[in-house]
C-alpha cells in the first residue's frame, strides 16, 4: 500500500471493507460539563473487540521520537514523552497488521463529522473565544499516539492560544492506572484556593475541552516506574489561520515523510 499523496489518507481494500468507527457519536452523546471550564469525558470510545486488537498491535517503541518539551525532559536532555504522529507519512513503515488497524484510527480522528461533532458540543466556548459561528471556525487535526515513560508530568497551564480544542483519548489495558489522569484546575494558584478534578485513566475513554485562556488549567502528576507507561492518543484541533503557518506544517509534513520527526 501506498499513499494517494502526501497529505492525503492512506486506503486499503481491507481498511475500506471494514465500518468506519463513530468517533462523532461518542461526541455527540457525552454531556457537556461546565466546572471547572466547559469539557466533556469519553467513554467507550473504542468497541471492546477492536480496543483489545488496538492494543495488541501497538507499535514498537523504536518508531517513536521524542517530544522535547521542557516538563518532559529528564536532567541529561532526553525525554519522557515520546510520539508518532498518526500520519501517512508516518505509518507507512509500520508492519502490515499494525497499518492497518492504524490507520483506520488515523482516518477516524481527522473525519470531518468528528470535528464537527466537537465544534457543535463546544459552541458556547468556541463562539465566544472567536466571534464567529463554530462551524466555520478554521481547524485542521493533528492525531498523535503517545508513550509517557516513567517520570513525565506537566505543571498547570492552559495550552496555548493556537490551540482551540484539545482530545485525549487514553489507551491503558486495565483500570491499575485509573490514577494516572489529566488532572483538570479551577486555577493555577498555590494558595489551597484550586479545586483539582481528575480525568480517570480508564480503558477507551479521555477527555476533550475547548482551549481558553487562563482558563482551562490542567496538568499531568509526575508517574512512577511502578506506575510503567501511560499510552494515548492526543487529538488537538489547530486554528488554522495564518498562511505561513500552512506552508510551515506542509514542510514538516514532508520531514516526517523523510523521518525527521519536529522538536515540537
Amino acid at each position: 500500500m501506498s499513499p494517494r499523496s502526501l497529505g492525503g489518507t492512506l486506503v486499503g481494500a481491507s481498511i475500506a471493507a471494514k465500518p468506519a468507527l463513530t468517533l462523532a457519536k461518542v461526541v455527540e452523546r457525552a454531556p457537556l460539563r461546565d466546572t471547572p471550564f466547559d469539557h466533556i469525558r469519553l467513554e467507550d470510545v473504542f468497541p471492546a473487540g477492536f480496543y483489545g486488537e488496538l492494543l495488541e498491535r501497538f507499535p514498537a517503541g523504536t518508531v517513536f521520537h521524542p517530544l522535547h518539551h521542557h516538563d518532559a525532559l529528564r536532567p541529561d536532555g532526553t525525554s519522557r514523552r515520546q510520539r508518532l504522529y498518526l500520519y501517512p507519512e508516518s505509518l507507512w513503515r509500520l508492519p502490515r497488521a499494525q497499518r492497518q488497524i492504524w490507520q483506520r484510527i488515523a482516518a477516524a480522528l481527522c473525519a470531518p463529522a468528528l470535528e464537527l461533532a466537537f465544534k457543535r458540543k463546544f459552541r458556547a466556548a468556541l463562539e465566544d473565544r472567536f466571534q464567529q459561528p463554530a462551524e466555520g471556525i478554521p481547524l485542521y487535526p493533528v492525531p498523535i499516539l503517545v508513550r509517557d515513560l516513567p517520570g513525565y508530568r506537566i505543571g498547570v497551564h492552559a495550552d496555548a492560544p493556537i490551540k482551540a480544542i484539545t482530545v485525549q483519548f487514553y489507551l491503558p489495558r486495565d483500570g491499575s492506572q485509573m490514577h494516572l489522569g489529566t488532572v483538570f484546575h479551577t486555577d493555577r494558584n498555590a494558595d489551597g484556593s484550586d479545586r483539582p478534578m481528575t480525568m480517570p485513566f480508564l480503558p477507551a475513554s479521555g477527555y476533550a475541552f475547548a482551549v481558553r485562556r487562563k482558563e482551562s488549567w490542567h496538568s499531568v502528576p509526575a508517574t512512577t516506574a511502578a506506575d510503567g507507561e501511560r499510552r494515548s492518543i492526543m487529538l488537538t484541533y489547530y486554528v488554522d489561520q495564518e498562511p505561513r503557518a500552512k506552508l510551515q506544517r506542509r514542510l514538516q509534513r514532508v520531514g516526517i515523510f523523510l523521518g525527521r520527526c519536529p522538536r515540537y
